[in-house]
């Protein structure tokens, strides 16, 4: 994986990413890698979601701890790889009030 590993440092540093941040996201990539065994960039989206079901899950790892782990991973797909993944890419619905029905902006401001 070194090519690889190169290849997302170079661009963590040209996203301007924090030493912190760059070691717990290449953290996240070699841990996904030692549990399947096999380069990160031959696994498959399904794969990916597993790992993270698995960890949020299984592990049951805090919310500050499974957050690196799934941005470390997005940004190694998404931007070292270029890969266009729904599980990175979709959008969750913010808008939804309790009832399940959804409100509107200005309802939302006067509900606040």
């Amino acid at each position: 994986m070194s090519k690889l590993r190169n290849r997302m440092i170079q661009d963590m540093q040209l996203a301007g990413l924090v030493e912190g941040t760059k070691r717990e996201y290449l953290r996240a990539v070699r841990q996904l890698a030692a549990y399947y065994m096999i380069s990160p960039d031959h696994l498959s989206e399904r794969h990916v979601e597993k790992y993270l079901l698995y960890v949020r899950d299984e592990l049951g790892v805090a919310k500050g701890t499974f957050i690196p782990i799934f941005f470390g991973l997005k940004f190694f797909y998404v931007q070292t790889l270029g890969y266009d993944w729904a599980l990175f890419t979709k959008k969750k619905s913010a808008g939804q009030a309790g009832s399940g029905c959804q409100m509107s902006a200005p309802m939302r401001i006067a509900a606040a």
